[in-house]
């Protein structure tokens, strides 16, 4: 049973997920290369893909240095199928970067928890957000997240609410300081700006309906039990947890005003969706209704082959 078979930490189960994820990305890839493949090329879609590998190992380093599973490789497993539920975050190159350095921010907030080197972990947040917005610009909604952290954490200190607004200038200086050197001028900031859309006619797309479709009825399920047993947690990881909620939140908002909505921005939703996911799974005392869970995601891909 698959459940069963990743219940525990193993670096086979991440050795299963790399080379899952390396199939369909390069399925996926080669079917929408144009032109001629050269060494470029190749080494483009190699850095691609170490960034995709990057992103689980942050995810799996994160959940667990947090605490925020159990000692398990659900939510490494359960990151890597909700890519291949919804293959086209591997066919968009400037979400796969955003959302890996949103990951690497969201580890150094819910990390705060420590109370140690809390200035220099929400200067890196801020900074790893403003990154992310260069690729994606919506990614700077995750800012709120530093806020939320503030102040589920108690960090009353004035100082260090500050910091993180140092961490986004920083990035302003940076952009601007590259203008001047490179162009001899200022650079228009709000070039960086991107638009709103609720036009969602884009997800009229039968895959697209039964891969997001998927995601959403099996992330409602686990959220409302995840909710529901807040209490349950210790008390100094619930914080923690609650932070997961914002992030998942954040990215709905995200996918609600994407300019373009194909599907790609589904990807924000991944991580906090494997966590909760996760937690559920482990809560399931029948064996097959968390069976079940898994096989939906592994057959769903699956079924796109018979459209």
């Amino acid at each position: 049973m698959i459940t069963r078979f990743f219940s525990t930490s193993k670096p086979i189960h991440l050795v299963i997920v790399i080379f899952l994820t390396l199939a369909v990305f390069l399925v996926t890839r080669i079917n929408n290369l144009q032109g001629s493949i050269g060494l470029v090329l190749i080494l483009k879609q190699l850095g691609l893909y170490i960034v995709v590998l990057i992103s689980i190992f942050a995810l799996d380093f994160l959940v667990n240095k947090n605490h925020l599973t159990k000692r398990n490789s659900y939510k490494i497993l359960l990151f890597s199928l909700f890519l291949i539920v919804m293959p086209i975050t591997f066919q968009t190159d400037n979400i796969l970067i955003a959302n890996l350095f949103i990951l690497l921010a969201i580890r150094r907030i819910i990390s705060l928890r420590s109370s140690i080197s809390v200035k220099k972990k929400l200067f890196d947040a801020a900074f790893w957000i403003g990154i992310a917005s260069l690729f994606y610009f919506w990614a700077i909604l995750f800012f709120i997240l530093i806020i939320a952290a503030l102040f589920f954490y108690s960090i009353n200190n004035f100082k260090n609410w500050i910091i993180p607004f140092v961490g986004i200038l920083t990035i302003v200086i940076i952009i601007t300081s590259y203008s001047i050197i490179k162009n001899h001028e200022f650079t228009d900031l709000w070039s960086y700006f991107d638009t709103i859309s609720f036009d969602f006619t884009k997800y009229n797309v039968l895959n697209l309906i039964i891969g997001i479709t998927i995601l959403l009825s099996l992330g409602l399920w686990a959220l409302f039990f995840y909710i529901k047993n807040l209490k349950e947690k210790i008390k100094r990881y619930r914080p923690s947890h609650i932070l997961i909620i914002v992030t998942l939140l954040i990215s709905v908002v995200i996918v609600l005003i994407a300019p373009n909505k194909n599907g790609s921005e589904f990807i924000f939703m991944f991580a906090p969706l494997s966590v909760i996911i996760a937690n559920y799974i482990e809560s399931i005392k029948e064996q097959w209704f968390a069976e079940l869970f898994i096989w939906i995601l592994i057959l769903t891909p699956i079924s796109y082959l018979a459209l």
